[in-house]
């Protein structure tokens, strides 16, 4: 499954169902841009950035990765490609990091040069088999990404049910349907 293309797609139209993750109000999405952004220097990639409105200095940058295989590299990487990028722009804001994985078991990374950046809250890690049950459009999505694909199916039937019922603007249900519908196409053979 081409997972990076679904979070970029998933993030870049619906931004909100980043902020859901990580318990904040869906509404701190009108502050932020999404984007991938490339670190200049041995060509770093970061997988998305929520970059603040300019004026909202006081928001933090959001660097985003996603990792559904093992990488013990990873948090080197990581955190190499954050320090590029802020060493870079002019930006003023403070910032965060935010790991994205299918499960715990993904997450092999060495992590001990790295503590206190993990204990300070600066970065976390989310796994997204740990969400807990929702009704939320956003949370459904990401638990239809890492279900099986009995389940997939029958949570992405409820869904489109839920999306006709609880999104009015034509448009942005559409758009919902669409991006259910790659995830489905990407999860089934």
């Amino acid at each position: 499954m081409k997972t990076d293309t679904i979070f970029y797609d998933l993030f870049q139209q619906f931004p909100s169902f980043f902020f859901e993750l990580l318990n904040q109000p869906p509404q701190a999405a009108d502050q932020y841009h999404f984007s991938s952004v490339e670190v200049k220097q041995l060509a770093f990639r970061i997988d998305g950035v929520f970059l603040p409105n300019p004026e909202a200095t006081e928001q933090p940058i959001y660097f985003v990765e996603v990792q559904f295989q093992g990488d013990e590299e990873l948090y080197a990487r990581f955190f190499s490609e954050i320090f590029l990028y802020l060493r870079q722009t002019n930006r003023i804001n403070d910032w965060r990091g935010v790991l994205l994985y299918p499960r715990r078991s993904t997450d092999i990374g060495e992590t001990t040069r790295y503590q206190e950046l993990f204990d300070s809250g600066r970065v976390t890690r989310l796994y997204l088999n740990e969400l807990a049950e929702s009704q939320s459009i956003g949370l459904t999505l990401f638990q239809i990404i890492i279900a099986n694909e009995r389940k997939a199916i029958n949570q992405g039937r409820d869904l489109i049910e839920q999306i006709r019922d609880q999104i009015d603007d034509q448009q942005q249900q559409q758009k919902l349907l669409q991006l259910l519908e790659t995830i489905l196409v990407y999860k089934l053979p």
